[in-house]
C-alpha cells in the first residue's frame, strides 16, 4: 500500500525523490518488523502489546475469555487455569495490517501466504471459542478442524502447483486449463520438484499430483505441529520468530535472480516479498513474546498456533525449501511425531495385550521432560537452544551444495 503511494507521489513531482528508498526490499522488511512490533506493543484498538496489553488482559479476564486447562493435563498447570487466551489475534492481526502496509499490492504470493494464514486462523478462533464458552478443554473437534484444515490446504496447493512457475495469475490459469486438457498429464519445470539441502541444482521430479500432496502434507502438518508444540510458556512463539526469519532470508535469495543463481538457488520471481510477511511475523511474535514468557499472562490459543503454523509452511513451499523447513523446524516435527509414536503405540499395546502402554511419560514431548524433573523454563530455553541451532543448519544450506 505504501509501496503504490510512495510510487504515485514520485510520478506527481521530482521533489518525492526521496520516497525511492520504499523500492528497497530490505528498507520495507524492516518496517513491516517495526510496524508490527510496534502494532503489538501500543495496541491498535484492543490488541494485545506492551502497553496496552495489562489493559487487555484485563478485559480478557473480565469477559472470562480464559484457557481450560485438561483434566489429564500436567498437575502443575492447573495454576494456569482461566489465563486469559486467543492472544494470537495480537499477531495475526499486527502480522496483517503490517504487511498490507509494505509489500506490493500485486504480489500474488504475499496473498496466498496471508489468505492460509488467516484461514487457519479461523479454524483457530473456532476452536478456542468453544473452548472458552462451551467451557469445553478439547475444542473443536479432531475431524471436524482436519477437515476444514485440508480444504484450505488443498486450495492453496492446487493454486501453488502452476504459480511457483508461472509469472502471473493468468498463466497460472492457462497452465490449469493445460493440464486438464491434457488429461492431467503436464510436467512440471524444476522449480516445482523437491529441492534436497546441501546439493548443488539436485531436485526430484514430482508431478502435478505428488506435488498437491506434498504441499498439503506440509502446510497441514506444520500448522498442526506448531499447535502441538503451543504448550509451555513461550515454547512455541520464540521457534516461530526464529524459523519465520530464516525463511525470510530464504525468500530474499530465490527472488533475486542475481543470488539465487550464485548460490545455485531457483529464480522465483515475486518470492522476494515474503520477506516482508515474514519480518512482520518477527516484529508481531517479539511482542507477543513479552506477555507469553514464564508465567504467561495470555496464550496464544489455537488461533494463533494454527495459524502461523500454516504460514511457515506456505513460505517454506513457495522458496522450494521444505525439507530445510523440517530441519529448522525440528522441534515442531519431534513434537508432533512424539505425540503419533505415544497414540500408536499406545493403540497398539492395547489391542495386543488388552492394556495400553506408553513410550513417552507424557506427549507431546515437552510433557515428557516436565514429568522427567525437568522444570517448565528449563524445557523452553532449551528447545530455543535447539532450534537456534537448527536453523543455523538451515541456513549453512544457502552456501554448503
Amino acid at each position: 500500500m505504501l509501496l503504490s503511494l510512495a510510487t504515485w507521489l514520485q510520478t506527481l513531482s521530482p521533489e518525492f525523490g526521496f520516497l525511492r528508498v520504499f523500492q528497497y526490499l530490505t528498507f520495507r522488511a524492516v518496517m513491516a518488523a517495526m510496524t508490527a512490533l510496534a502494532m503489538a506493543s501500543m495496541g491498535l484498538s484492543y490488541l494485545l502489546g506492551l502497553a496496552a496489553g495489562p489493559f487487555v488482559i484485563r478485559r480478557l479476564a473480565e469477559l472470562k475469555i480464559g484457557q481450560p486447562v485438561r483434566g489429564y493435563g500436567m498437575e502443575s498447570h492447573l495454576s494456569k487455569s482461566g489465563t486469559p487466551t486467543m492472544g494470537g489475534v495480537l499477531v495475526l492481526l499486527s502480522i496483517a495490517i503490517s504487511t498490507l502496509l509494505w509489500f506490493d499490492l500485486s504480489n500474488r504470493f504475499v496473498w496466498i501466504v496471508l489468505t492460509v494464514t488467516l484461514g487457519f486462523g479461523a479454524i483457530g478462533w473456532a476452536d478456542d471459542w468453544r473452548k472458552v464458552v462451551r467451557k469445553d478443554p478439547e475444542g473443536m473437534r479432531s475431524r471436524e478442524k482436519y477437515f476444514w484444515q485440508s480444504v484450505i490446504g488443498l486450495l492453496a496447493a492446487l493454486y501453488l502447483v502452476f504459480s511457483i512457475s508461472e509469472s502471473s495469475n493468468f498463466k497460472v490459469v492457462e497452465l490449469f486449463f493445460t493440464w486438464v486438457r491434457s488429461g492431467f498429464d503436464v510436467n512440471l519445470p524444476p522449480k516445482a520438484g523437491l529441492m534436497l539441502p546441501f546439493f548443488k541444482e539436485v531436485s526430484y521430479p514430482l508431478g502435478v499430483i505428488g506435488f498437491v500432496v506434498m504441499t498439503y502434507l506440509v502446510i497441514v502438518g506444520s500448522s498442526n505441529a506448531v499447535n502441538l508444540t503451543d504448550g509451555l510458556d513461550g515454547l512455541a512463539i520464540m521457534p516461530v520468530v526464529m524459523v519465520g526469519s530464516a525463511l525470510g532470508v530464504f525468500a530474499y535469495v530465490t527472488g533475486s535472480a542475481v543470488y539465487s543463481k550464485y548460490l545455485f538457488f531457483p529464480y522465483i520471481p515475486g518470492s522476494g516479498e515474503l520477506l516482508i510477511f515474514c519480518s512482520a511475523m518477527a516484529g508481531a511474535g517479539l511482542a507477543f513474546l513479552w506477555f507469553n514468557t514464564h508465567p504467561a499472562q495470555v496464550f496464544m490459543g489455537d488461533v494463533g498456533a494454527l495459524a502461523l503454523g500454516g504460514a511457515l509452511g506456505t513460505i517454506a513451499v513457495i522458496v522450494r525449501q521444505e525439507i530445510v523447513l523440517a530441519i529448522m523446524g525440528g522441534i515442531f516435527v519431534v513434537e508432533a511425531l512424539s505425540v503419533m509414536a505415544q497414540v500408536l503405540y499406545f493403540k497398539y499395546t492395547k489391542k495386543k495385550y488388552g492394556e495400553g502402554r506408553r513410550i513417552l511419560k507424557m506427549a507431546p514431548l515437552h510433557h515428557h521432560f516436565e514429568k522427567s524433573g525437568w522444570k517448565e523454563t528449563q524445557v523452553v530455553v532449551r528447545f530455543w537452544i535447539i532450534t537456534m541451532l537448527l536453523c543455523l543448519v538451515g541456513l549453512s544450506t544457502l552456501k554448503l551444495r
